[in-house]
């Protein structure tokens, strides 16, 4: 399973302090990782958020967001943004979001 590249590049964009986040290939996709956390990434054509249960829950009121399920059973604190979700300033805003969240996680 491919990664859209273009994205993965808009979200090295849109990160504040790039030379703390490292990267790392996951789930057929690429991984956005903090402090040892993911905090989001990249599958297929959509951009896939780590939000904590709260977080998560409270996006899933959004248009374009679906929970994250590879297993049939979702993942609580994940979520995933449909490309119409993350047009414009609606990616920094969903990045710095997941990022503020890992931010505040115990480094591994």
């Amino acid at each position: 399973m491919a990664y859209d590249e273009q994205l993965a590049e808009r979200i090295r964009g849109v990160l504040p302090d790039p030379g703390v986040v490292r990267e790392q290939k996951m789930f057929g996709g690429l991984a956005f990782m903090v402090g040892g956390h993911m905090f989001c990434g990249v599958m297929k054509d959509e951009l896939m958020l780590r939000l904590g249960p709260d977080g998560a829950e409270r996006a899933l009121s959004r248009p374009h967001v679906r929970p994250m399920d590879f297993t049939g059973r979702p993942m609580k604190s994940m979520v995933i943004v449909g490309r119409d979700g993350i047009k414009g300033v609606a990616l920094r805003r969903w990045v710095g979001t997941a990022l503020s969240f890992a931010r505040d996680l115990p480094a591994k």
